[in-house]
């Protein structure tokens, strides 16, 4: 931008004469000071129009990481923290750190001549946090935001990067993929998993060039639907495990608003090439629903990505999303697993060493209407029996899955009103 001149400068003005811009400015110039001293440039500030808190996100990480690229220059306030302390997951270990604190840092990038920092303003009237940005000049921020993009899809990669709506704004949450869903681990129907996996290869494994090649718009979106504890999230993972690229997971919940519909597909649309999974999309709420329909169609918010919707009750989806082009292309049941399904997950938990391949087969039978999750349940209870009593008795664990299959459906849970869940003493 040309050099214009500036009305108002901060060292001609004293507290008396213009006291709230001079509470304000007095830190923003103290780091202007400490930056010209640490690089000898001189540094312009700059706002953010989308939300700080994704670069802040990344800038955590690197922190975390020590990455050479950044460094804390300066504290600005000496009554205020330095640091934080919180339990998590750092290099797969569940541990307690002391990490930096994004408040009251500042945090030079000096290959790019950016420096970011988030402080308190104290205003006579009330307290309140800003982000700010400085830089050299338009250059450098544009070479920066670029660098800091890029540095987040590698972080979100090998992670499950979940989104949930809350009343507080949104919460971001990163799920390590540990343990790897092999595709032939995932119990679907051959054809149907087969043209799923396909048309994730050719949006991702071969750079979209399929799409090039055929001129069809390089996006996607598909519907995943059926009873709960049939494989979709397991497909899911079993996706995001096989693909090089981000993959984000939005719970939509009461709380989302068109602030957030906006504010995630902002943060999507530069991560792309990328999938996107939006978990219960039935439970959108009415007065976002066009906001979302109207963000679905826009070309610009769903290129490169590929959209997974998923839902419980396909009954209550807005019939908009899937009879409109270009929102899902195509719906899949996720159906209950059938007996050659169910014979391959027990085959596959290696149920061999609780009961004789005649049982197991007669187990695959008696277990029609059950549920993988169901499954999972029912080899965690024959296993604590075989570990405890060294023999098997599947039929009553067999009976009160069922039971709670039809109790379910009906939402006939209490059997006897005099009765009640509890502790007897």
């Amino acid at each position: 931008m040309p050099k214009v001149p500036t009305l108002i400068q901060f060292d001609r003005i004293t507290h008396e004469t213009m006291p709230h811009y001079y509470d304000f400015a007095i830190s923003l110039q103290a780091i202007k000071d400490a930056l010209i001293k640490e690089t000898h440039t001189s540094y312009q500030m700059y706002r953010a129009e989308d939300n700080m808190e994704e670069i802040w996100d990344i800038v955590n990480q690197m922190v975390q990481h020590q990455s050479e690229k950044v460094k804390i220059m300066a504290h600005v306030f000496d009554c205020m923290e330095i640091a934080t302390i919180g339990y998590t997951s750092f290099n797969n270990e569940n541990q307690f750190i002391v990490k930096p604190s994004i408040n009251n840092n500042v945090f030079l990038f000096q290959d790019f001549n950016v420096a970011l920092a988030k402080l308190p303003i104290y205003q006579n009237h009330e307290d309140y946090e800003e982000d700010f940005i400085f830089a050299k000049d338009d250059q450098s921020l544009l070479e920066f935001s670029q660098y800091i993009y890029e540095k987040q899809k590698k972080y979100m990669q090998g992670f499950i990067n979940i989104f949930v709506d809350t009343d507080e704004g949104i919460e971001r949450v990163k799920e390590r993929i540990t343990n790897q869903v092999k595709r032939e681990d995932v119990l679907l129907d051959e054809e149907m998993k087969t043209e799923i996996f396909r048309s994730f290869d050719e949006f991702f494994l071969h750079s979209g060039e399929f799409f090039k090649k055929y001129q069809i718009p390089y996006k996607r979106g598909i519907l995943l639907y059926g009873a709960p504890g049939n494989g979709k999230t397991t497909l899911v993972k079993s996706i995001a495990g096989s693909v090089d690229a981000p993959v984000v997971y939005w719970q939509i919940t009461e709380y989302t608003t068109s602030y957030s519909i906006k504010e995630v597909f902002s943060t999507v649309t530069k991560m792309a090439p990328m999938i996107l999974v939006i978990e219960d999309i039935d439970s959108m709420p009415e007065e976002t629903r066009s906001v979302f329909l109207n963000t679905l169609d826009g070309a610009a918010s769903k290129e490169g990505i590929f959209l997974i919707g998923t839902t419980n009750y396909p009954e209550k989806i807005d019939p908009a999303l899937i009879n409109r082009a270009g929102r899902f292309d195509r719906a899949y049941e996720i159906n209950l697993p059938n007996y050659e399904a169910r014979k391959q997950y027990l085959q596959a938990r290696k149920m061999e060493q609780f009961m004789s391949e005649e049982e197991i087969e007669q187990l695959a039978q008696e277990t029609d209407g059950l549920s993988i999750a169901q499954l999972n349940e029912l080899y965690m209870s024959i296993a604590l029996q075989w570990h405890y009593d060294k023999k098997v008795k599947v039929d009553k664990i067999i009976q009160e899955l069922q039971t709670n299959n039809k109790k379910t459906w009906r939402q006939d849970w209490e059997t006897d009103p005099r009765q009640s869940m509890g502790f007897g003493f």
